[in-house]
């Protein structure tokens, strides 16, 4: 996922970038509320870890002006302040997480895979469509170019977790959680040979190439570099 750190601690925020990156993440951090608003609207992340001290903009009216401009990023708030009403307000205020400091980076990333799954959920389109990659998703039918092209049921499922959202990079492991579901059915190194096919049957006759490799942080499929 893309994710926004919205947090002033600037060793806290190193600390988070470094354990998520590790996990396939693309961060950037912010220190201050205002900076962290403008760059959630400039270019929208998938999740915002925020802060609720923050100079400039507090925490909570940061995440209001975010709920104002329609962002559909979600956001997990990051706070010492452990008590219920600082909890409850910001989760009325349109947080979808919760988390008290100090935390565990292990809970840290548990918690942002979870949300991240979140996203998943909602109903996909019948209709998908990256430039002139088109998929059918109720028939299970895709055409590059307007000929058809033949998939397995897994290459199938890879390929329409990243076409419900161009653009975004997927790391391998999240790959698998969205396609596999449980952790004993895969191994992440399955997915680059699942990758490969994709390129095979949808790249490899076809100008523009649309699934690309972001190195260290995994795969996305979009038009252009």
């Amino acid at each position: 996922m893309r994710i926004l750190v919205i947090e002033d601690e600037r060793q806290l925020a190193g600390h988070i970038t470094r354990a998520l990156t590790r996990n396939g993440h693309c961060l950037t951090a912010k220190h201050d509320g205002l900076e962290g608003v403008q760059a959630a609207l400039d270019d929208p992340p998938d999740l915002v870890l925020l802060d609720l001290n923050l100079p400039g903009l507090d925490g909570l009216a940061v995440l209001a002006r975010l709920r104002e401009a329609q962002s559909s990023a979600r956001v997990l708030i990051l706070t010492a302040r452990g008590d219920v009403e600082h909890r409850v307000k910001g989760l009325h205020a349109g947080a979808d997480d919760y988390l008290t400091k100090p935390f565990s980076m292990d809970e840290l990333v548990a918690r942002v895979e979870a949300l991240g799954r979140r996203g998943a959920t909602a109903a996909p389109a019948d209709l998908l469509k990256v430039a002139d990659l088109h998929m059918d998703v109720r028939h299970r039918r895709v055409t590059r170019a307007g000929k058809p092209v033949t998939l397995s049921p897994r290459e199938f499922d890879v390929l329409q977790v990243l076409m419900q959202e161009p653009g975004r990079p997927f790391s391998r492991t999240e790959l698998c959680e969205r396609v596999w579901q449980r952790d004993h059915e895969y191994d992440t190194r399955t997915v680059e040979i699942f990758i490969t096919r994709l390129r095979k049957k949808i790249d490899s006759t076809f100008n523009p190439p649309l699934i690309h490799t972001l190195r260290g942080v995994g795969y996305a499929i979009r038009t252009g570099e």
